[in-house]
């Protein structure tokens, strides 16, 4: 009975009309969503916020990458549903979790959204269903904490009656090149045959699947992945504070090694890490390793430089308005950009909110503008995106590039600025032959 149960989901999914459910209709689930019902499918997404679900069944879209038009067109065709009733699943075949897991303030994993998105879905479970966990995690949790909620809960063997699987999202906001659809899709299974069901799925929607032979192993490229460019990030950080003290150009140095042709790949530095993978993702294995008796030290060294970045931001911008003969206290400070990186509406562990912060912190009267984040609410911190650009300018007494948004006028800026600090070398060469221009 357990093949024909997973030939006949394997047969709906190739044929596709098995219903997807996608739990967490976020920057991961909604783009992952769409792709699925501009497959054929019929989706319906369950999200917990209740405006996000009322704006998508009115056809509108809550983010950037994915455009209205094409949410209205999918729901007007009745591909593309959403609600906060995890009751739709007793009616769905396939289900992806894309929900939230961010750091604790101790530094551990909290998994709470993951443990309530299995809760929610393990009532209505049924034969002949693929669940597959999207939400970026420590090696282990797919088997050690989903794998028994379901079984206990629903009474289904998994690899049998139910499949489940591991998937690591890999959306990067802003980007038009790759996206959901052309990403390549890495997916481990349970079992050999909970592989085989989700890597069917998948290939229903995305142009490139790569099936490996666990969930630990899908688990474990993810962090791979985020914890390159983490630690590669805090190399180049550090070599900007090490280039800071001998007097020498960073973002010169850079290019200069980029004309290497192999052996070398580029990072830039800038005023701390953002985004929720890349500062987050090594964490989780490095608080894993701590329970297995091993310290990461490369990830916890180059967490050390990233978080210390934006202190070393507000002494640049001290020690240039100390070169102009200003205090600190009381100038006014113009912070330009507020997402984590350009062209984008994300706020996740943007660097700005530490920058702005510790200026706050040092008694600076602080303004920000940013295209995409009208408002900031975050903890202490509840500002309004300053209306007029560049009046603002005129008015700071420095100004500091923390999001090089491709909005900007930035020749405009230069020359209206009293001075400014650049930590994207948003200005280039302009900014480099400027004596009122601090590179980080």
């Amino acid at each position: 009975m357990s093949q024909e149960t997973r030939q006949h989901l394997i047969d709906k999914l190739s044929n596709h009309t098995a219903k997807v459910a996608v739990v967490g209709m976020g920057y991961v689930g909604l783009p992952l969503a769409v792709v699925f019902a501009e497959a054929g499918f019929d989706v319906t997404g369950i999200e917990l916020d209740f405006s996000k679900v009322t704006t998508l069944n009115k056809g509108e879209s809550y983010i950037l990458d994915i455009p209205t038009d094409k949410v209205a067109e999918l729901v007007q065709r009745k591909k593309l549903r959403a609600t906060t009733d995890y009751a739709v699943v007793q009616n769905m075949d396939a289900i992806s979790i894309c929900v939230p897991t961010p750091l604790r303030q101790t530094g551990d994993p909290d998994l709470s959204f993951i443990v309530s998105a299995v809760e929610g879905l393990a009532p209505y479970l049924h034969p002949g269903m693929i669940i597959v966990l999207e939400s970026s995690t420590y090696p282990g949790t797919t088997r050690e904490m989903v794998l028994p909620t379901l079984s206990e809960k629903s009474g289904f063997e998994v690899g049998k009656d139910i499949f489940l699987a591991f998937s690591p999202e890999r959306v990067d906001p802003g980007r038009e090149d790759w996206t959901t659809r052309n990403t390549p899709k890495v997916v481990g299974g349970i079992t050999p045959a909970c592989t085989e069901v989700a890597d069917t799925w998948y290939r229903q929607a995305m142009e490139t699947v790569v099936p490996v032979s666990s969930t630990e192993v899908a688990e474990m490229a993810k962090l791979l992945e985020n914890t390159f460019r983490m630690i590669n990030i805090g190399l180049v950080n550090e070599l900007a504070i090490i280039c800071d003290r001998l007097g020498v150009d960073v973002w010169e140095v850079i290019d200069a090694a980029a004309t290497k042709p192999f052996g070398f790949m580029k990072f830039t530095p800038g005023p701390g890490l953002g985004g929720h993978c890349i500062p987050i993702d090594p964490l989780y294995l490095s608080w894993k390793m701590k329970s297995l008796n091993y310290n990461a030290r490369f990830i916890e060294l180059a967490s050390e430089i990233n978080t210390g970045m934006p202190r070393f931001v507000v002494g640049k911008v001290q020690d240039a308005l100390n070169d102009h003969n200003k205090p600190l206290r009381g100038s006014r400070v113009l912070v330009l950009g507020a997402a984590y990186k350009p062209d984008i509406d994300d706020l996740r562990e943007s660097p700005a909110l530490d920058v702005i912060h510790l200026l706050q912190e040092k008694g600076a009267l602080v303004d920000y503008n940013d295209p995409y984040i009208p408002e900031i609410h975050h903890d202490e911190i509840k500002m309004t995106s300053v209306p007029d650009l560049m009046a603002a300018v005129h008015a700071a007494d420095c100004v500091v590039i923390i999001t090089n948004h491709k909005k900007y006028d930035y020749p405009a800026i230069l020359k209206a600025a009293k001075l400014i600090v650049d930590t994207r070398n948003a200005l280039g060469k302009i900014g480099q032959l400027s004596p009122k221009v601090i590179r980080l």
